[in-house]
């Protein structure tokens, strides 16, 4: 059995599954999708680049991560479709979204967290040292983007940055010591709403996965307000690394955290912090684990 997955290039998530997998699994991968007997569409939105005549003589499974039924391509998804012959979801939420969509057999497996990057360091008073940061700050997080990509003003709303925003003025205004610890792209719209109610921030725009790491490690708690989602990843990033983490209910979520740390607007005061059940339950998709499980996936595929 060889297996061949298909690239994106974004510096993303998906990026790091990829380069994982064929770190991992070099025996049943291959870089040449002529020589692969599975294809494994890790990308939907770039399957086109794939040659649909390869496509029709492989086995195929496509994952697929959320679904925003307001802006869904019902006519691209019919179109991939036509050539998969099962699907991975990273949840039970889009596994029940898919299930409206597709008789095909579906498998739901979170994707799996790298402990050998993403860990619990010791020492937290040195490490918001070294970036600048007082031990008196209560740190709040949130790494993931919250603008939309062509104008960098319009707030991506399934991401929620209005919730995390409306959520942090709340904090501030019950601790002048609050802090928030900002990472990666696209983050224009919290930052200007953050400025308007001045409230202060740290924005570290590009770090790498060490740096990353590190700045989970500094948090006094880490904020999931996403609408949609399908991980999203830092819930696994936050959980192995024991980062204090709440959440809406989306994505891996209700399969990672307690209940107790899944929260909506209405009930966010009452939530509260699990870290070591969180961990618990990360511990059950690091490496090798995890990604065992995704080759005992693409086996059944194979032998379908």
């Amino acid at each position: 059995m060889k297996i061949y997955v298909n690239k994106v290039n974004e510096s993303w998530i998906i990026d790091r599954i990829r380069k994982d997998w064929y770190k991992n699994k070099q025996n049943i991968s291959t870089n040449y999708i002529r020589r692969s007997d599975i294809v494994w569409i890790l990308s939907p939105w770039v399957w086109q680049n794939l040659s649909k005549k390869i496509l029709e003589q492989k086995k195929v499974i496509c994952s697929h991560y959320h679904f925003d039924f307001d802006n869904f391509d019902e006519k691209e998804f019919y179109l991939l479709d036509r050539y998969v012959n099962e699907y991975h979801v990273i949840s039970q939420k889009t596994f029940q979204q898919l299930q409206s969509l597709t008789d095909k057999k579906i498998t739901s497996i979170p994707f799996w967290v790298n402990q050998k990057i993403f860990k619990n360091l010791p020492d937290k008073d040195l490490l918001r040292s070294n970036f600048g940061l007082s031990n008196d700050d209560y740190l709040v997080g949130s790494f993931q983007r919250d603008t939309e990509s062509n104008d960098l003003i319009s707030p991506k709303l399934i991401k929620g940055p209005d919730i995390f925003v409306d959520l942090v003025k709340k904090l501030y205004k019950k601790n002048k010591n609050l802090k928030v610890i900002l990472a990666g792209k696209n983050r224009q719209y919290v930052i200007r709403h953050l400025k308007e109610s001045n409230i202060p921030f740290r924005y570290f725009q590009m770090v790498n996965l060490k740096e990353l790491n590190e700045l989970y490690n500094i948090l006094d708690l880490y904020l999931v307000t996403s609408r949609i989602e399908g991980g999203p990843q830092a819930i696994m990033e936050a959980a192995i690394s024991k980062t204090p983490i709440l959440s809406t209910d989306v994505g891996v979520a209700s399969e990672i955290l307690h209940s107790k740390s899944i929260f909506n607007h209405e009930t966010f005061a009452n939530s509260e912090v699990n870290t070591e059940f969180a961990h618990k339950k990360s511990l059950e998709f690091t490496i090798p684990t995890g990604i065992n499980k995704f080759e005992e996936m693409l086996r059944s595929v194979h032998e379908s």
